[in-house]
């Protein structure tokens, strides 16, 4: 650190520069509000930095210089970002949330393991894997009627297992998906 008649005209330096700082950053901004986050940016970083700072050098232009720097790299970090005043795109990301999937699939995994082993093959290479009865049968080595009973068995038992008597228990709750599909604010018809 800094001797404390170093660190004290530092900090005298930091506070006469600034209404310099606040001009500079006017001209570059156009807006007071974004003006003085600027400033006040510069003023943090340069705060941050002081042990790089070399004494005897023009301070002004070391700050001018951060708050140059910090302008711009503003500049560009807007650049990649999206205007979202109304939030539209915001809404249209919106997705449900995970952990109710999350557990509905933990309990599939752990039914579908309770399963005979025949059944299991069948269910998965059908009904996960997107394979024909046809082609499961031709793996299964068994007639396609076989294959077909084995998926059926198993999704009644799968059923059974994870108390599902309704295909629209799977999927997002009934407060979820209205929230999800409601219009925008401003959009509505």
């Amino acid at each position: 650190m800094a001797p404390m008649s170093d660190a004290q005209s530092f900090k005298d330096g930091l506070l006469a520069a600034i209404p310099n700082l606040r001009a500079f950053a006017m001209s570059l901004c156009g807006a007071a509000d974004k003006a003085d986050d600027l400033v006040q940016e510069t003023l943090v970083r340069a705060w941050d930095k002081q042990a790089s700072f070399q004494p005897g050098t023009n301070l002004r232009a070391w700050l001018f210089t951060i708050l140059r720097n910090e302008f711009y790299s503003q500049m560009r970090k807007r650049g990649r970002e999206v205007s979202d005043a109304d939030g539209a795109l915001t809404a249209a990301m919106a997705a449900h949330p995970e952990q109710a999937g999350k557990l509905d699939m933990q309990d599939f995994q752990a039914a579908l393991v309770k399963l005979p082993d025949d059944q299991r093959e069948a269910i998965i290479l059908v009904g996960a894997s997107g394979l024909s009865y046809e082609e499961a049968a031709e793996i299964c080595g068994c007639a396609v009627g076989t294959v077909k009973s084995r998926v059926s068995r198993a999704r009644t038992r799968l059923s059974q297992l994870l108390d599902v008597t309704d295909s629209s228990e799977f999927g997002p709750d009934g407060v979820s998906t209205h929230v999800m599909n409601r219009p925008l604010v401003g959009n509505a018809a």
